[in-house]
Order: C-alpha cells, then structure tokens, then sequence
C-alpha cells in the first residue's frame, strides 16, 4: 500500500545573518515541483576510468585464477553447496572452486538496473545506470554529539537519525542500521528499527541481515505495508551482506543474501577488505580479492531466484601498518575505487562504492578532508548507491549528529556537480556581456537578477560573512553551526502520512514476534 505524497518539512527560517529569501532560494533549488528533494540524482557528468583494457583484463584474469586455483569457502549452508553443485562447481567440502566465465555467465540474469519502491511513490529511486543514491552510513555501535559525547546508541537515536535523513532534501534514501541501538534487546531490535524507518520516513530502507529469520521478518514487514503480491515482482528493501574477507561466507550471510533474492529483493554483495588484514596490502590485488568475491556473492544470488535484483558492492579500505589500527578515507582506497566501478561496468550491474569515510574522532577539517576524498572517489567511479553518505565518523564506531549535516550538506553540494554544465543561449549569456559591455560589472545586470535565485548551491552549513562580523557573532565553527542546524531539524520534523490499518498491522506483527522469543542480549 502507497501513502499519498507528502513534502518534506527542510526548510529552515531566516537565521541570523541570512538576508530575504536565502532560505526560499535554496528551498527552490532543493526541491522539485511537487514539493520535495528530488529522489535521487541522474549524473550529467562522466564517470572516470582510469585503467586500460589490457590491465583490466589483468585483474579479471587473478579474480579467475583466485576462484578456479584457490576458490572460495561457503561454510555450514548446505543449501548454498547445492546450488554450486547444480551449476557445475567443484566442491570439497566448504571449498567451492569456479571454473573462468562460470560466474559471468550466471550474472547475465542479473537485472543492470531496478526500482526500489518507497512507500511514497515519489520518494522511489533507480539503482543502476546513471542514478545515484545516496543514504547515511550504517553499523555503528556508538552516537556522538557536542553535548552529551560518545555514547551507546539507543533507539532514540535511530529515531532521530531517521528523522533527520527524511528531513533532508540532500539525501535520497532511509538507510538501514543507521546505529546500534544496544537498549533493544539483539535478536528483536530488528523489528524496531525496520518499524522506525516505516513509521519515521516514506523513504526506501534496508533490512536486518544477522540472521535469516530476522532477514525474512524484514521483508515480511515490507509486504505489510506494499502487500505480498506487489513485493514479489518489486524490490522494496536492500539487504546489507558482507563478504567474510579473506575467501570465505559465512551461513549467516549467504542465508540472508538467500532471503533476500527469494522473495525477489536486493542484496548488495559486499567484501569489507583492510589492505594489509583481510587482503593484500597491494591495491591491485586487493581488487582482484573483492572481484572474486563480489561476483561469487552476486552470482549466488541469481542461483537463489534468476533476474533477483542485485548490487555490486565494495569497501576497499586500508590500515596503519605501525599500529594494526584501520584507516579510512585514504587515497589508495579511493583510487582503487575507480577501478571497482570499471569492473562493475563490464559486469552490467549496479555498483555500491566508497562512502563518506574517516577515522576522525571529531567532525572537524580530518574529517571531511577524508570523507571529501572518499566520497569523490565514489561519485567519480560510477556508484549507483553510496551507502555511508553521512555521519560516518571513528572508523564507523561512532554516527556523529553534527557530521551527519555536515555531510549532508556535502551531498547538496555533489547533486549541483553531478548536473554538470548546462549549455543554453541562458547559461552563455551573451546578452549579458552586450549589457555590461568591457570594464564595468555583472552584478545589478538583467542576466544576474533573472538568475541569482538559481544561480549557485547554498550550503546550510558554510559562513561566509567578513571575519569581523563572523567574530562579532561568536566566531563559530561549523561543527557548532550543524548542532544547531541537526537540533532545529528534529524540533521541526513531521512524520509523513501512515495509514493507520498499516501502522496497526505493523505494531501487531513486531509485539507477536517479541513475544515468541526470550529476550537476547549478545
């Protein structure tokens, strides 16, 4: 069932400072025409590639002899076995070895885009081809602000952090564990976060993948609200599933991943390598490890249920070879990135890459310094959904408030430069120059009144007062500025329209799931 379409309550009032009609102005350029941020971005600019064909061949070519001489472990799901059986593997034992083009040819029945439905229609969004997504991060078990610290996270806060994800004109999609919150117990506090994300946002979400049955509780929850038909020939929920790097997946992924592509869902397949821990401290080898390991994932997949939507993921990362510690946000990574989308390309499926990474433990200059550099790799790779778009911070320990605007207005700034340049008798304004003639300037000129609405992406976040009058006001950094703005934004929420026969149908099934189970606390 589809809920009206509602708009999005983003805008913020005239603050100090800002003069009539800022806020308008970047409301106007924010939001489409029927009154909310567009669903997702269509990129006006290419993607990068940097490798040549005879070197990508190269890579292709290990990920082969990876698969076929050393082959891959899937390990207590005899299930999956099965399906490597029937599609011609060799197994020994867990072992699972794959002959060169096995996987490709099994890919091909993999759809190279889909629609992830919202619950607001207009709030839907495309993965694949020249769309891109971009959604909060994901996982972490602690929250951080300016004013109570690091913490645990709570159901509150993941309350919160889907609020302000739906208040967001900059972000596209719900996301899934946006934190942990470790006040619910383990084996239930699935069913209230995928509550919360229903409840809270009309956005498109993730589901649980630590266990099976939670997987298929997720997707049950989702055919409440859709209806069980609908949700059999649509994809409405992403299932996050990583990859037991090095070489290995576990039951509790590949019965997930199972889950998901069964009822006809999207995983998105993704190794989590630390160059130099779980892969090679080389980068070509470390993208040779994910490509084995990706397809295998995505392949697995198409055994389950033939054209199930699937995403190509990745999460190269790197680590500190003094101290063991993982880094993020780091140049090899990123530029590895770029190699991921090519091979992702030849593939033909959607790619999930890179994300707004740092080990920072503060929202300051490191921190947007490495998850500039990161999330550039992704939006220049070619990534369809970038998982981790915001409040990503402490390695991905801790979801930091003030990070998460800070982020999103990032991504504000990235929907203005994935639209490139627009070539008209308007942009080149040669009306303009016949106006102002040589010597004199543009600024009360006819050409700049009729476009200084629209002219330039506005930043909620950036000060760009005189040194004295930013000193006058208080000399606040723009972390300051986003715990005001994070704290403006949940005091101005308004959750979007639930039907109400949904809504109680939802809280029926998570109370009857609760339960049926003792309370699990690890």
């Amino acid at each position: 069932m589809n809920v009206p379409t509602v708009t999005e309550t983003t805008s913020e009032q005239p603050a100090r400072r800002e003069r009539g009609g800022r806020s308008a102005r970047r409301e106007m350029r924010s939001h489409g025409s029927q009154g909310h941020g567009r669903p997702y971005i269509v990129r006006n600019i290419p993607t990068y590639d940097i490798l040549s064909e005879e070197n990508l061949l190269r890579i292709e070519q290990t990920a082969d002899r990876i698969l076929a001489e050393i082959g891959i472990e899937f390990r207590d799901d005899p299930a999956t076995l099965d399906h490597w059986k029937r599609a011609g593997a060799t197994i020994d034992g867990a072992l699972v070895r794959f002959e060169p083009g096995m996987l490709r040819e099994i890919l091909k029945t993999a759809p190279a885009s889909f629609t992830q439905h919202a619950r607001n229609p207009a709030n839907s969004v495309e993965i694949g081809g020249k769309s891109v997504v971009f959604s909060p991060a994901y996982g972490s078990p602690f929250v951080m602000d300016l004013d109570k610290g690091r913490r645990y996270g709570t159901i509150e806060d993941f309350r919160n952090f889907v609020k302000l994800a739906q208040s967001s004109p900059w972000l596209h999609h719900s996301g899934g564990t946006i934190c942990e919150p470790v006040d619910v117990p383990v084996n239930k506090r699935h069913l209230d976060m995928i509550y919360a994300h229903i409840k809270y946002s009309d956005r498109a979400f993730m589901g649980s993948v630590t266990a099976e049955n939670r997987a298929e509780e997720s997707i049950e929850m989702a055919r409440i609200v859709f209806g069980r038909d609908f949700v059999d020939q649509n994809c409405v929920i992403l299932g996050n599933v990583n990859v037991n790097s090095p070489l290995v997946w576990d039951a509790t992924m590949t019965t997930a991943l199972r889950a998901y592509a069964r009822a006809n869902q999207a995983a998105v397949i993704v190794p989590f390598i630390l160059g130099g821990a779980m892969g090679p401290v080389t980068n070509a080898g470390a993208i040779a490890q994910s490509l084995a390991e990706t397809m295998a994932g995505c392949a697995l997949t198409q055994l389950e249920r033939s054209g199930a939507p699937v995403i190509f993921g990745n999460f190269l990362s790197s680590m500190s070879l003094r101290s063991g510690s993982p880094t993020f946000g780091t140049p090899e990574p990123a530029i590895g990135s770029m190699v991921v989308g090519q091979l992702a390309r030849r593939l033909n499926l959607p790619l999930r890459c890179s994300g707004n990474f740092t080990t920072s433990k503060l929202p300051d200059a490191h921190a947007m310094n490495e998850g500039t550099m990161s999330m550039l790799a992704a939006v220049h790779c070619g990534a369809n959904f970038i998982l981790h778009s915001a409040g990503f911070l402490d390695g991905l320990l801790s979801m930091s408030y003030e990070k998460f605007v800070m982020d999103a207005d990032f991504c504000g700034a990235l929907h203005t430069y994935l639209d490139g340049v627009k070539i008209d008798d308007n942009q080149l304004a040669l009306g303009a120059f016949r106006e102002v003639g040589p010597g004199s300037h543009f600024f009360g000129s006819a050409h700049t009144l009729a476009n200084y609405e629209t002219a330039f992406w506005d930043s909620e976040i950036a000060d760009n007062d005189p040194f004295e009058k930013w000193e006058a006001a208080g000399s606040e950094d723009a972390a300051i500025r986003a715990n005001r703005r994070w704290k403006k934004a949940l005091a101005d929420y308004q959750p979007p329209p639930l039907d109400q026969a949904v809504d109680d149908a939802l809280k029926d099934f998570v109370g009857r799931k609760k339960a049926e189970i003792q309370d699990a606390w690890y």
